[in-house]
């Protein structure tokens, strides 16, 4: 079988900034215990598994205010996705010691609507309902910054002359460019005055156009990452919109199904950004050496 091991893939630096922070942080043996992080400090378990083991506790909820108010004392860490104005500020109240993982590429989406806001605008920031990145962008300019996920959103709008005479389009860092493409068009149709700012990084862009290109020809694209991880469910839709290819998703080797690959000549992989090295490299390995005749079910090597 030939793999197609697409690159770039896997790990971008703002996520190993993040636990860079999180396991120094647990090895320094002068700040107050107990660390806990607020929310999962990447979209990925078998990276929370690690820091659990180092004695980090990793608190999940609804929203990053409700998940603080079980955080009493010691040391908070807030994750990649960034957090709002108010958990800080409400985490400084009760004392606690404040260690902020936030991706450098998501402080520029804060910094950049606090700044649109201070010039009058109103924002429209395209991302997806439920993920914490909006959650902490949105908490930046309360009341003044409405949520975009689909065009559907954009129609639902009931914006005052003033809002829509002043208007800017930011973005989600880990979304489908050629999805935010299409809702910014949508935006720019009802509303061609708006300001758009593309704040989709570096790292989302690179993989998404190299899971586009590396990826035809092959019978079947296997992306390695979590279910939770944004920009690792987008190298699916983009392995099967842009590539053309089937995609699976698999959090790590013991989820690969041996039938998926009856009759594959041509496997490509890739993994999400929030995705261990060790992980994807387990599956390339795995593919490199499978043969189809001897291989009667789901590996759990």
């Amino acid at each position: 079988m030939e793999v197609i091991k697409i690159s770039p893939r896997g790990y971008c630096y703002g996520v190993v900034d993040a636990l860079t922070a999180a396991r120094q942080a647990a090895k320094d043996q002068a700040l107050p215990r107990p660390i806990h992080i607020i929310g999962q400090i990447i979209h990925n378990r078998h990276a929370i598994d690690e820091l659990t083991q180092l004695g980090i506790v990793t608190l999940d909820g609804p929203d990053r205010a409700s998940i603080l108010e079980h955080v009493m004392e010691g040391t908070v860490i807030f994750t990649a996705h960034g957090v709002s104005p108010l958990v800080k500020q409400r985490a400084r109240e009760r004392g606690l010691y404040c260690i902020d993982a936030t991706c450098p590429d998501v402080t520029v989406t804060h910094d950049l609507v606090r700044d649109l806001v201070a010039k009058g605008y109103y924002i429209l920031y395209i991302g997806k309902k439920g993920h914490p990145e909006p959650e902490g962008v949105m908490g930046e300019v309360p009341g003044q910054i409405s949520l975009i996920e689909t065009e559907a959103d954009v129609d639902a709008l009931t914006l005052t002359p003033a809002q829509q005479q002043k208007l800017a389009v930011s973005t989600q860092t880990t979304l489908s460019q050629w999805d935010t493409r299409r809702v910014i068009q949508y935006i720019k149709a009802h509303y061609p005055q708006a300001e758009v700012h593309v704040d989709i990084c570096a790292a989302t862009q690179n993989r998404q156009e190299a899971v586009a290109a590396q990826a035809k020809g092959a019978d079947l694209t296997i992306v390695v990452g979590d279910p939770k991880s944004n920009n690792t469910n987008r190298l699916v839709q983009v392995s099967e919109e842009l590539a053309g290819v089937p995609a699976v998703r698999i959090e790590d080797l013991s989820q690969l199904d041996i039938a998926w690959l009856h009759d594959k000549k041509r496997v490509a992989v890739t993994a999400g950004a929030s995705t261990p090295s060790q992980l994807t490299r387990e599956v390339i390995r795995f593919l490199e050496q499978y043969q189809p005749a001897t291989e009667t079910a789901t590996s759990t090597e």
